[in-house]
């Protein structure tokens, strides 16, 4: 029941992307061309999907998930190093390319060899970025 659900979810989750346009790297790359040809539609999907999250995130304390275990923990709010350089390159690859993690999983599927590469790309960073955290959270003497 749980993988019908997921899957169901996940479903409507890239139906929404796909509708949204967020799959579309040439709008994505134009909605971040803030000194150019600036394609605002996507500031509405982004707030059509912030505002029930934040509702969400309140909605969620003191309660249980239906299907057992429990809400995630919200993340803190402090500013620091890891936090921006994060940012960063989120927006950077987000900027270069037109994806984020979502959508280009969506992408492998017509993304072609591009798509494909990304996804790699993304997770070969996912899976080396614990290292290089450790290595900066250890602080200039360990390195």
């Amino acid at each position: 029941m749980r993988k019908l659900v997921s899957f169901l979810v996940g479903g409507i989750f890239g139906t929404g992307l796909l509708l949204s346009g967020m799959t579309d790297t040439a709008k994505v790359q134009g909605f971040l061309d803030f000194f150019g040809d600036w394609d605002v539609t996507l500031a509405f999907v982004m707030g059509g999907a912030i505002l029930p999250m934040a509702l969400a995130w309140r909605w969620t304390i003191g309660r249980r998930p239906v299907l057992g275990g429990q809400f995630p923990v919200q993340s803190g709010t402090q500013l620091d190093t890891k936090l921006v350089t994060g940012s960063v390159l989120f927006g950077m690859g987000w900027a270069l390319v037109g994806l984020c993690p979502g959508p280009a999983m969506a992408s492998l599927f017509w993304g072609g060899l591009g798509g494909i590469v990304f996804v790699a790309a993304m997770i070969a960073g996912m899976l080396v970025a614990p290292a290089i955290a450790k290595r900066l959270d250890a602080g200039p003497a360990a390195r």
